[in-house]
This record gives C-alpha cells, structure tokens and sequence, in this order.
C-alpha cells in the first residue's frame, strides 16, 4: 500500500463511530445456555441479559448467547447439548440438573456455570461446595431445611393432613430420591407419612386426580414445571392442598409456595459467567446456596378447598393472593 492509500484508509477509519470500530476489532465471546424447559428462558432470558450488561457484556455488541430450551423432555436436552457443544461456546450455563448432565458428559474443558440445581454434591457434579473442582461451579435452588418447611406447610393446613404425596418425574428429576430421604426424616417430626408419586406424561398426572386423601408436595422439577396446567388440573380434581415449588403455580391457582427466587440465582450466575471469561477457574469459585427464600400464599384457593391456614403460616408469607 503507497502512501496515499494508507493516509486515506486512515481517513476512512477517522470517519467512523467509535462503535463501528469496535465491532470491527473486538470477536464477541460465546455463551450458550440449556434449559430443560421454556419457562426458564422466558424467566430469565431478558433478566440474564440485564445482569451480563451491568458487568459489560452485550448481546449484539461483545456477547453472543445462544439459547436452547428441551420443553420438559430429557431426549431434547441431550440433543440441544450436542448442539451447544459443536457451536463451540467459551462458557456455558446450565438451568436444572437433567442440563448439568448432558452438558458435563460431553465436556470436561469448557467452563458450566449452572443455576437452579439441587444437591450437586451428591449428585456427583461437583467435588464440595467450597472448592468444587474440574470446570463446573453456580448456584443451588435447595438446602437442607427447605425439604421440612415444605412439609411443615402442609401440618398448619386444617383439617389435618397426615399423608403427603410427593409429586417429580424420575426422568427430569433425578436428584429426588436424595430429597426423599430427607423428606422421610422430617415426616417422622411431623407425625405424617410421605408416599412417591412418580408422573412421567399427562396421563400419569391425569391419575394424581383419583387421590382422595392428604395432601400433594411438588418438587423443584422442571417437568411439572412445563407442564403446570394438567397438574393444577388433577390437583384441583383432587380437592387436596398441596405445596409447590415455585411462585408460579400459586398465581395460577396452586395453594402454596415456597422457593428461591430463581431470576436472582440467574443474576448471581452472570456474575461467575463475568468471572471465568476475564479469567478466572470454575474450580477456584465455590458453590452458594440460595439466600433469599419466598413464601406465597392463594387465600382463593383455600378457600374453594375448604382448607384454614394458621395464622402463623400466613404472617410469615411475603404474598398473599385473594
């Protein structure tokens, strides 16, 4: 290139808005998340980009997310992680356990920050909480406690209720016999028994309904998650309370709730996504647990069901629907 051609390139280039130079000289970094079910991405699609924003990274800008959602069916997850994985990302993030799974089967090298995940020690994705290890780390939706506060709900229901049906799908919700055994003990305190109650499709849900006696505890499972509908359907038939799992089913009709917040765990998580692209090693972040529990009661329901709360249940709820 002569002389002239080099003073009028730089020309060119003065010309340009400081933002068109950027493009052209900065490779945006890849992010791609998996979610068992849609509605995680409709909770934290726009409150995930929100949070990378305030640590600098821009969808359209320096950041490319690439979205993947299985609707609820462990074969799509396993797919869409095989996908993911092609396209190359720099770092991953996994929403619920069925996507840590597929993820960590095909990838020992690409950092996974996951959220909404229960007991990942025992579930082998992670050595310990404060030094998980390999190239995963992220944020819990469960601690000890949680287990027997669900059940306690169900004790401050009168007329009493003495048996619990606990409601998850093996497929999508493998960690549950870890939380069964945790449930079991609490029962023994409470005086009530819990009893499984597997669903796997509509027509197993459809069954809950022929359930005439106790009450229902739906576990933190993306499948009963997606499929809401049927299940407030067949609880409803029921006529039996019943403890849920997220905020959700209690504006939709369920009669109570208590959960983590998960569009805050989505938040922490940009934090570690920010972490590791700059540089620093999933090993090196420790795991945290939730910190911030709601509480969600629908006086409606209880009222249609023919059910009182005590008074203490309901002074310690952060929502009241009536």
């Amino acid at each position: 290139m002569n002389r002239r051609d080099c003073l009028a390139l730089l020309g060119t280039l003065a010309a340009w808005p400081p933002s068109v130079l950027a493009q052209q000289t900065t490779t945006a970094r890849r992010l791609g998340v998996l979610s068992v079910t849609s509605a995680d991405e409709v909770i934290g699609r726009t409150g995930l980009a929100e949070a990378l924003a305030t640590h600098g990274w821009k969808e359209q800008d320096n950041l490319e997310i690439d979205w993947r959602s299985g609707g609820g069916d462990r074969a799509r997850v396993a797919q869409l992680a095989d996908d993911l994985i092609a396209r190359k990302p720099d770092i991953l993030l996994a929403l619920g356990t069925p996507s840590v799974e597929e993820l960590r089967r095909r990838t020992t090298t690409i950092p996974i920050v996951f959220a909404v995940v229960t007991d990942p020690v025992r579930q082998g994705f992670v050595q310990n909480l404060a030094h998980p290890g390999g190239n995963i780390t992220g944020f819990t939706d469960y601690d000890g406690p949680l287990a027997g506060k669900w059940l306690e709900m169900l004790t401050q229901v009168t007329p009493k209720v003495s048996r619990v049906f606990i409601v998850y799908n093996p497929a999508t919700a493998p960690f549950a016999t870890l939380m069964l055994h945790t449930l079991e003990e609490a029962a023994r305190t409470l005086h009530v028994t819990v009893e499984p109650a597997p669903v796997h499709d509509v027509a197993s849900i459809a069954a809950l309904a022929s359930r005439n006696e106790g009450g229902f505890l739906v576990l933190p499972d993306f499948f009963a998650i997606a499929n809401r509908a049927p299940l407030l359907a067949a609880i409803e038939q029921a006529h039996l309370p019943a403890v849920f799992c997220i905020r959700a089913f209690v504006d939709e009709g369920g009669l109570m709730s208590y959960s983590t917040d998960s569009a805050e765990q989505l938040r922490r998580a940009a934090g570690y996504i920010d972490r590791i692209l700059k540089g620093a090693r999933p090993a090196d972040l420790p795991v945290q647990n939730p910190t911030k529990f709601e509480l969600a009661i629908n006086l409606k329901t209880a009222k249609a069901l023919g059910v009182t709360l005590s008074p203490s249940l309901l002074a310690t709820a952060n929502d009241v629907v009536e």
